[in-house]
C-alpha cells in the first residue's frame, strides 16, 4: 500500500466520510454491534477508524475505545464527532495497521469495518490484531467482498475473473483501493491467523451510481458507467445494475466475520 497516497486520498475526502451513509450507518454497523455482544468492562481497538463511526457505535457498550487511523484529518473529525456526542471514553491516535502501536494482549475486541480492501497485506493486519488481543479476545470485521472460488476449473476461473473485474471497477473509482477478498479468502486468512470463526454472514447494499461516482470527472464517470453496464456475465450478476427513471443503482456485498483468539 502506498501509505502517502492513502493519507492524501482520505485526507482530501475526510469530511465526506462524516456523513457517508455507508460508513456512518448502514445495516452492517448495527449488525456488527449486535453480533459481537460487547461487555461493559471491555477495552476496544477500532483499526482504520476513519471518522470514528464504528468506534462511536461501540463506545456506549464498553469501558474504553481507541480509534486508530493513518490519516490525521480523519482523526480530527472523529474526535470532534465523539465530543459532540458526549462520548468521553474514546481516544483517537495515529498509527499503522501493519505495526499497531500497542502492547500484546491489550484489548478484548479489535474491530475493522469497510477498510481492509485498502490494506496491502491483510494477513499482516490479522497477525497484528491477534497480537494485541487478549486470550479469547475477538476480531470483528466488515468489508466488501467479490466473487471468488477455491476450486479449479472453468467455472471457478470465471468466478475469480469476475472478482478481478469488480476490483478493477472499485479501483477506477478509488485509487487507494487495493483489493477486496472473496468470502472464502477471508475465512482462510482468519483461520490461518489462528482464529476460530464464530460468526459469518453476508449483506447486500444498494448504491446509487450517480452519488457513488460524483466526485470524479465526467470522463471517469463515463468509464465507470461503461464498466458497470457492460460487465461480463458473472460480474454483472454480482453488481446487478438497474436503471429506473434515469437513476442507476448497483449492488455491492459485505461480509461480517468474527474470529476468536485461543484462550
Amino acid at each position: 500500500m502506498n501509505k502517502r497516497l492513502v493519507q492524501e486520498q482520505f485526507g482530501a475526502n475526510a469530511t465526506a466520510y462524516v456523513n457517508s451513509p455507508t460508513h456512518a450507518g448502514g445495516p452492517s454497523l448495527a449488525r456488527l454491534v449486535q453480533r459481537v455482544v460487547p461487555e461493559a468492562h471491555w477495552c476496544v481497538l477500532d483499526v482504520a477508524t476513519g471518522t470514528g463511526h464504528t468506534a462511536m457505535a461501540f463506545a456506549p457498550h464498553v469501558s474504553t475505545v481507541v480509534g486508530l487511523d493513518l490519516t490525521p484529518a480523519m482523526l480530527r473529525l472523529a474526535a470532534h464527532s465523539a465530543a459532540e456526542r458526549g462520548l468521553t471514553n474514546i481516544t483517537f491516535t495515529a498509527g499503522d495497521v501493519d505495526d499497531i502501536p500497542f502492547d500484546d494482549a491489550a484489548f478484548d475486541l479489535v474491530t475493522c469495518r469497510i477498510a481492509p480492501h485498502h490494506f496491502a497485506d491483510i494477513g499482516r493486519f490479522i497477525a497484528e490484531a491477534v497480537r494485541v488481543l487478549r486470550p479469547s479476545g475477538l476480531l470483528a470485521i466488515v468489508d466488501n467482498i467479490v466473487p471468488g472460488s477455491r476450486l479449479r476449473g472453468k467455472k471457478a476461473d470465471r468466478q475469480r475473473e469476475a472478482g478481478a473485474y469488480v476490483n478493477a471497477f472499485e479501483k477506477l473509482r478509488d485509487s487507494s483501493h487495493i483489493r477486496c477478498l472473496s468470502d472464502e479468502e477471508w475465512i482462510d486468512l482468519l483461520q490461518a491467523g489462528g482464529l476460530a470463526v464464530e460468526a459469518h454472514e453476508t449483506m447486500d447494499k444498494r448504491l446509487t451510481f450517480e452519488t457513488w461516482s460524483a466526485r470524479h470527472t465526467a470522463e471517469t464517470r463515463t468509464q465507470l458507467r461503461v464498466m458497470l453496464t457492460r460487465a461480463p456475465a458473472i460480474a454483472a450478476e454480482f453488481l446487478d445494475p438497474q436503471t429506473d427513471t434515469g437513476v442507476t443503482t448497483f449492488r455491492l456485498r459485505e461480509v461480517l466475520l468474527i474470529g476468536r483468539k485461543k484462550a
